[in-house]
């Protein structure tokens, strides 16, 4: 059973991860349930509306873990599904995982006056419960350990390469060089450092959210393009001559892994997420830099487009599945837990 309060409509690499893993453990040969806000009253999460906050789930939540009946148990998202699996499984001495997808200290920071000891302490009493802790990055984990963090595995992630791959350039008809910026538009992305910096050619910022309007308005030579999905996306990316990540606060960022498949370099700032991805694929994949610009033009003048999809199909959904698989803990001490990799 996987609990997670992130789930479809969102468009985000949790959903992706969470999504493409259930439906490998499903090939493998497993039973799966998957606990998502689509079974719950819910309402829209305060400043993230894409996210449905499940309304008092906890006798519910209860009722699906018992029905099921699972071998493992892992929860996702530390929202009110997550917390209520995670009463559950500690009231009945159940044993469960977690996996920590979102840097909420950052998030919580760039609104509020909340000081990030607090929130780590609390993410940190939170996955301190479970048996292990599954992060996306070696840097990540290095950062999470450094805040008390204890019970750490490394959970890789994928790409879908037969979505996303090379296309043809001409589908943007815009002056290049083409730079794009695709997710969410709000504030912890950290568009503003993309949108700013001197570009001779065009700046696409491909995908929607909250700072949207103000963005638009301030630099009115960017092109918004709003949400793109599946093939569309992929020709977006496709036809971009780089991807600048511009995020300080990702723990991942997978929309890079699908950038390269399409072709395309990416340039970003030396945080968890590309420091991980981008300098393990060397300089033909792209570049990681304190000065974006800086990094954004040398992956442009560096980036090898066929070096960037082979780096890609190294980044597997079906390696993700079994790594977490791996990961996974029995309920019960001494109970037999199932692992399979069978399947296509």
């Amino acid at each position: 059973m996987i609990v997670t309060d992130a789930w479809f409509p969102q468009t985000n690499g949790v959903v992706s991860t969470l999504s493409q893993t259930a439906a490998w453990l499903a090939r493998f040969g497993h039973d799966v349930k998957v606990v998502t806000p689509q079974d719950f009253r819910s309402i829209a999460c305060p400043t993230y509306p894409e996210i449905r906050l499940s309304l008092f789930p906890y006798r519910k939540v209860e009722k699906e873990i018992g029905a099921f009946a699972p071998q493992a148990l892992h929860i996702a998202t530390e929202g009110p599904l997550g917390l209520s699996a995670r009463r559950f499984c500690i009231k009945r001495g159940m044993r469960f995982t977690t996996s920590y997808h979102t840097q909420f200290p950052q998030y919580l920071r760039a609104r509020f006056p909340i000081p990030l000891k607090v929130s780590y302490g609390a993410l940190r009493r939170f996955h301190g419960a479970g048996a292990r802790c599954m992060v996306s990055t070696a840097s990540m984990r290095a950062e999470l350990a450094a805040q008390g963090f204890r019970n750490l595995a490394c959970w890789q992630r994928g790409v879908d390469t037969e979505k996303f791959k090379p296309g043809p350039k001409d589908f943007l008809e815009l002056p290049r060089p083409i730079a794009a910026y695709v997710g969410r538009v709000a504030v912890e992305k950290n568009i503003d450092a993309f949108l700013s910096m001197s570009w001779h050619g065009s700046k696409i910022v491909i995908g929607d959210g909250p700072e949207r309007a103000r963005l638009q308005s301030e630099y009115p030579d960017a092109v918004f393009t709003g949400y793109q999905f599946g093939e569309n996306l992929a020709k977006h990316l496709a036809a971009a001559d780089v991807m600048v990540f511009p995020s300080l606060t990702d723990t991942f960022g997978l929309v890079m892994l699908e950038s390269l498949a399409c072709g395309t370099p990416v340039a970003a700032f030396p945080a968890t997420g590309p420091k991980d991805v981008l300098a393990a694929g060397g300089a033909a994949v792209g570049c990681v830099h304190d000065d974006l610009r800086h990094a954004a033009l040398t992956a442009l003048a560096h980036g090898d487009r066929a070096a960037c999809r082979s780096y890609a199909e190294t980044f597997t959904w079906r390696a993700c599945a079994e790594r977490f698989v791996t990961n996974l803990v029995p309920i019960r001490h001494g109970m037999e837990l199932a692992v399979s990799y069978a399947g296509d």
